[in-house]
């Protein structure tokens, strides 16, 4: 997905090798799900550095740019066609490129011919290209299918009782073009597995019939030539597994442990960005004045925040640990640059008298120093980011006894002996919101079911949640201070210590998709997988064979693995819960 858009910001031809040629200079016009896909992959300076000097909404109001070309990146929506062709009327830029997210149908490639043709601007449309890049890549190995109007496809959406057919089949058909164009963009044609008798069967059907009719097109084919040329899987075609959410309702509600899914689970954490309530001082407000309005800070956590992707997956005490002792080697080199600097009497010196003394051995430590500060105050940047972060996750740790919730539940998904009743955690005053209750009778309800009946869970389940949600939480006014833990622990040495939080171990689950994704990559025989239906798009004709045709293991997600995850929907628990409740009072 990233080579792909950094293709389409240069005219779609592939990006430059070396930086010391200056790029073209243009803007990039997107809607919202172009900003979507295109965020959480590049940053301002990554666009700047790509020659895009503005970055604008489509339906903002928009200056004249006259000699400057614009790249356009939207969905071929009526609306949007409608809006670039009163730009085309309008002449407000050098000559247009326009990328659509999904394939635009031949009349509204009409509808802008028409438009370039009496606004006499049929040179300055100089390319029109689809795309397929209708899903948004979170990480390397990690898609969601959209953000935009993701109501529409949603867990509620699916499962609600009184849908219509036409209705369910227009949500299959845009999970179909989303799942389309992520294979289009990996350059590969998968072999499809699905359990039998719901949404993903539906979907599986759809995907291998698109596929099919693509490969037919020899001509036209997305799966041929230099479009191959993309494909991560070099020796195998990749094996595709469509479950249904309703296959494990207990892991999304689950209370994690790990610092990535903290901060998805407490904090509003979307498309790669946290954002938070900023500290405004500890003073509190004269008496009768307003409290003071607490701002909001967003922070990015990507690929490029090196901690980020060291510890996103640790254990939440070794993340803290981790911040404190980077923060440590970060002021150790930082009094490092102090001293030489006092000792040589250049305190307030600019970088270019530093560098204009005698090299001496210490103006030789102190110009090394010097020349490594924009490195120090990145990785400063980085610290001060994991610490505001990993604090404010700590606040709901303590506040909530997520420790107790996250350790209880674990014992129920693993069927291991309880040390106490879950009577003693759900009325427990102090002991986490509503909404943490709800989850654990949840988990002790599905888990106690063989096998789970998902729709008496669901129903159960709502009514409970009603009748613990109604009453009155002690949670919000309970007295519990943030613990300042990092300025706690910087006073009282480098061990760290979590006053009353448990260090707890991540235990390996063999959670239902993991179980399912190893018997089909290992040709396993199973009770769990031995009905799935099996669909090679590749072969000329469609089997209903749940046999496979390949017997050989799936090689790609062996040791060394390449396993991608997708889903229509990243929600976290709070969000899933909601949409359950929802089911529950129709």
């Amino acid at each position: 997905m990233d080579t792909a858009l950094k293709r389409m910001l240069n005219f779609n031809a592939p990006p430059l090798k070396t930086t010391a040629a200056e790029p073209v200079w243009k803007v990039l016009i997107y809607d919202r799900f172009g900003q979507d896909i295109i965020s959480p992959l590049l940053a301002v300076k990554e666009l700047r550095d790509m020659g895009i000097t503005l970055h604008l909404l489509l339906h903002s109001d928009r200056d004249p740019i006259p000699d400057v070309p614009a790249i356009y990146f939207v969905m071929p929506t009526e609306e949007n066609i409608d809006r670039i062709c009163q730009d085309l009327r309008n002449q407000l830029y050098e000559s247009y490129y326009l990328n659509f997210i999904s394939a635009i149908s031949r009349s509204k490639l009409e509808d802008i011919a028409s438009a370039a043709l009496s606004a006499n601007a049929v040179s300055q449309v100089t390319k029109v290209f689809d795309q397929y890049l209708n899903f948004i890549t979170l990480e390397d190995d990690m898609f969601i299918l959209c953000n935009q109007n993701k109501e529409l496809i949603s867990y509620h959406a699916i499962n609600k009782p009184d849908i219509m057919d036409t209705d369910m089949e227009a949500i299959m058909d845009t999970i179909v073009d989303s799942l389309f164009c992520f294979f289009v963009t990996l350059g590969a044609v998968p072999i499809i597995r699905c359990p039998r008798g719901n949404a993903a069967e539906m979907v599986a059907v759809k995907l291998d019939k698109k596929l099919r009719e693509n490969l037919r097109d020899a001509r036209n084919s997305l799966f041929t030539g230099d479009n191959m040329g993309a494909s991560q899987f070099s020796f195998q075609r990749p094996l595709f597994v469509l479950a249904d959410r309703n296959l494990d309702l207990a892991t999304p509600l689950h209370h994690t442990w790990t610092y990535q899914a903290l901060v998805h689970d407490v904090l509003d954490f979307h498309l790669n960005r946290v954002s938070m309530d900023e500290s405004v001082g500890s003073e509190a407000s004269p008496a009768g004045a307003r409290p003071k309005k607490k701002n909001k800070k967003s922070y990015d956590l990507t690929a490029s925040d090196k901690f980020w992707q060291k510890h996103k997956g640790s254990p939440f005490p070794e993340v803290a640990e981790s911040v404190q002792e980077e923060l440590d080697t970060y002021r150790a080199q930082e009094d490092e640059v102090k001293r030489l600097k006092s000792i040589m009497g250049l305190e307030g010196e600019d970088e270019g008298a530093i560098s204009s003394i005698s090299m001496s051995d210490n103006t030789a430590k102190l110009t090394s120093a010097v020349s490594s500060l924009p490195e120090l105050l990145e990785k400063k940047r980085l610290i001060d980011l994991h610490t505001n972060v990993a604090t404010a996750v700590l606040d709901h740790i303590k506040s909530r006894k997520l420790d107790v919730y996250f350790e209880y539940e674990e014992k129920l998904m693993s069927k291991s002996t309880l040390d106490k009743s879950l009577l003693d955690i759900i009325s427990d005053p102090d002991a986490g919101t509503p909404e943490d209750k709800m989850r654990l009778f949840l988990i002790f309800y599905i888990t106690a079911l063989q096998p789970p009946s998902e729709q008496c869970a669901i129903s159960l389940l709502v009514r409970a949640f009603t009748k613990i949600a109604a009453t009155p939480s002690n949670y919000g006014n309970s007295g519990v201070k943030p613990m300042g833990l990092f300025s706690r622990v910087m006073n009282s040495g480098s061990q760290f210590v979590m006053e009353g939080v448990k260090n707890l171990v991540l235990k390996q689950h063999n959670l239902p998709v993991t179980r399912i994704l190893d018997n089909l990559m290992e040709m396993k025989s199973n009770p769990e997988t031995d009905d799935y239906r099996y669909f090679d798009p590749k072969m000329l004709r469609g089997s209903e064979s749940s046999i496979p045709r390949n017997k050989n293991p799936f090689q790609e997600a062996k040791p060394g693995k390449k396993v991608l995850y997708g889903c229509s929907e990243l929600f976290n628990a709070g969000q899933f819960l909601k949409q359950l409740s929802s089911l529950g009072q129709k």
